[in-house]
C-alpha cells in the first residue's frame, strides 16, 4: 500500500480508510494537528495530471518572499560591488575568488522558493482556489453577503432584482459596454440606480440588491474591474439624506463585527499567508469634504476645491482621518456637483456641492452614494446639463411625476470590501475569476 500511495500524483482525490490515533504532539505541516489517520485501504477516485504550479508555492506566506527577495537584492548588491572594485583577474584570484563564490552560492541557494505572480495565480485560479488562504477570502466574500442581507432584512429592506441588459447607460458618460440586442443596441448595466429608484417610487420604500455591475473602464490599478459585485441599497428618508447615513453606518458595524466574530478561522486562514492589521471600524466618523481639502491643504497637499479626489489624494486623507480620529473607516460627506452624476441632489445651501457622499476603508473608497433628485424637472434639467439625453430615460423621469417620496442609497463594491478588510493588495484575489481590460478567461 505504501508503494501504490506514493505513486499518487499531488491533488489526487483519493478515499481513505482507517482508524484515528491521537498524535503524541502536534503535527505541525497537517491543518488537523492533534490526530494522525492510521490507513488501511486507499482508492483513487479521481487522478491529477502533473500540475503546472505547485501547491507549496501557490500557499507560501508572503513574508518568506519578501524576506526571500530582500536577501537576494543583498546579495546581487555584494557581487555587484565586488565586480566594481576589482578587476576580472584580480577575482579570479584567492581570497576574492571564494569569496565571490560563496556570495553567488549563497544566491543560489537563496533563490529556492519560488514566486508565483498574479497572472499565473489567475491562469491556474482552480489549483490556486486550493489555497487555505483562498479559501478563506471566497468563504469571506460569501460572509459578507450574507451579513449585508441580514441586516438589510432586519431594517425592513426588500431584496429587488433588476435587469443588466438596458436601454441607456444608467450612468451616463462612455464607461459602458454597447451590446447588439436583435436589431438594436442595448448596455450591460452600470448600477442598478434607476430601477432602485424606481422601485422606491413604486411603495416598496427600502430596497435592495446584490448583482453584477459592468464598468467599460481601462483602469489597469490594483483596485479596479470592468465586472463586481455590487451591494445596492435605496431607501425613502423622512427628515433628512443623513437617515441613510445612518443605515449605512449600522450595516457596516454590524458586517465588520460579525466577519470578526463568526469568521475568526477563516480570517485567521488569510493572514497566515498574507499578515494585515486588523481594522479599527469604531468610531465611523462624517468628515465634510471642505473639511477634508482642508486638511489635505495643512498637510501639504493641494487639490481643486471644487474637483474629484486623485487615488493618492484618497490614501492621503485616509492617513490623516487615521491619525486625526482613530478609525479606518471614514464617510465624506458634501462633494462637489461637478464630480457627482446627473441625479445627484444639489446642495439646497450652496449649488456648488452636492447632497453626496462616499465611504473610505483603509483610505480607499468602498461605497458611493446621495439623495437623488425625485422632481422630474430639475432632474431633466440636470441630465442635459451632464450630457445625458432625457429621451433615453423617459420611463425613469416619468416614474417621479406620480408623487416620488425624497430618497438616497449607496453602492457598495463587494470584492473591494473585502480586499481591504483584509488589507490585500490587489482586488484580484478577492474576485473567483475576475475581469480586467485585459483578461477574460478562465
Amino acid at each position: 500500500m505504501v508503494n501504490f500511495a506514493s505513486k499518487i500524483p499531488n491533488e489526487s482525490l483519493v478515499d481513505v480508510h482507517g482508524h484515528l490515533n491521537k498524535s503524541p504532539e502536534p503535527i505541525a505541516k497537517a491543518t488537523q494537528k492533534d490526530y494522525e489517520l492510521i490507513a488501511s485501504k486507499i482508492f483513487v477516485v479521481a487522478y491529477s495530471i502533473p500540475l503546472p504550479v505547485q501547491m507549496e508555492d501557490l500557499s507560501r506566506p508572503a513574508a518568506v518572499i519578501k524576506a526571500q527577495k530582500k536577501r537576494l537584492e543583498e546579495l546581487s548588491k555584494h557581487i555587484e560591488e565586488l565586480h566594481a572594485k576589482h578587476s576580472a583577474e584580480e577575482l579570479a584570484k584567492s581570497p576574492l575568488k571564494e569569496q565571490l563564490e560563496v556570495l553567488q552560492k549563497d544566491k543560489a541557494s537563496a533563490q529556492e522558493c519560488a514566486k508565483v505572480n498574479q497572472d499565473q495565480r489567475l491562469d491556474n485560479r482552480i489549483l490556486d482556489m486550493r489555497t487555505p488562504a483562498s479559501q478563506g477570502i471566497f468563504r469571506l466574500q460569501s460572509a459578507v453577503a450574507q451579513l449585508f442581507r441580514e441586516y438589510m432584512y432586519s431594517q425592513d429592506f426588500v431584496e429587488i432584482h433588476t435587469p443588466k441588459l438596458i436601454g441607456c447607460a444608467s450612468e451616463g458618460g462612455a464607461n459602458v459596454f454597447q451590446v447588439k440586442y436583435f436589431d438594436r443596441s442595448a448596455f450591460l448595466a452600470q448600477s442598478p440606480q434607476l430601477y432602485k429608484q424606481m422601485a422606491v417610487t413604486s411603495d416598496l420604500e427600502r430596497v435592495f440588491e446584490v448583482g453584477p455591475v459592468f464598468r467599460a473602464e481601462k483602469s489597469f490599478t490594483r483596485r479596479h474591474l470592468t465586472e463586481f459585485m455590487g451591494l445596492d441599497i435605496e431607501m425613502a428618508f423622512h427628515d433628512h439624506y443623513h437617515e441613510v447615513l445612518d443605515v449605512l453606518e449600522g450595516m457596516f458595524i454590524y458586517l465588520f463585527h460579525g466577519l470578526e466574530t463568526r469568521f475568526a478561522s477563516e480570517i485567521e486562514a488569510v493572514k497566515q499567508q498574507y499578515p494585515f492589521e486588523p481594522l479599527v471600524y469604531k468610531p465611523i466618523v462624517r468628515v465634510n469634504f471642505k473639511e477634508a481639502v482642508q486638511m489635505l491643504k495643512d498637510a501639504g497637499v493641494e487639490m481643486d476645491p471644487l474637483g474629484d479626489l486623485s487615488t493618492p489624494q484618497e490614501i492621503r486623507l485616509g492617513e490623516l482621518v487615521k491619525e486625526k480620529y482613530h478609525t479606518d473607516i471614514y464617510i465624506l460627506d458634501k462633494f462637489p456637483a461637478n464630480a457627482r452624476p446627473f441625479y445627484t441632489m444639489p446642495d439646497p445651501t450652496d449649488a456648488n456641492y452636492s447632497n453626496s457622499y462616499d465611504i473610505f476603508l483603509r483610505g480607499q473608497e468602498i461605497c458611493s452614494g446621495a439623495q437623488r433628485i425625485h422632481d422630474a424637472d430639475l432632474l431633466t434639467k440636470r441630465a442635459l446639463a451632464k450630457g445625458v439625453v432625457p429621451e433615453t430615460i423617459k420611463d425613469y423621469i416619468e416614474s417621479f411625476r406620480y408623487g416620488a417620496p425624497p430618497h438616497g442609497g449607496a453602492g457598495i463594491g463587494l470584492e473591494r470590501v473585502v480586499m481591504l478588510f483584509l488589507g490585500l493588495k490587489n482586488i484580484r484575489k478577492t474576485s473567483m475569476f475576475p475581469r480586467d481590460p485585459q483578461r477574460l478567461c478562465p
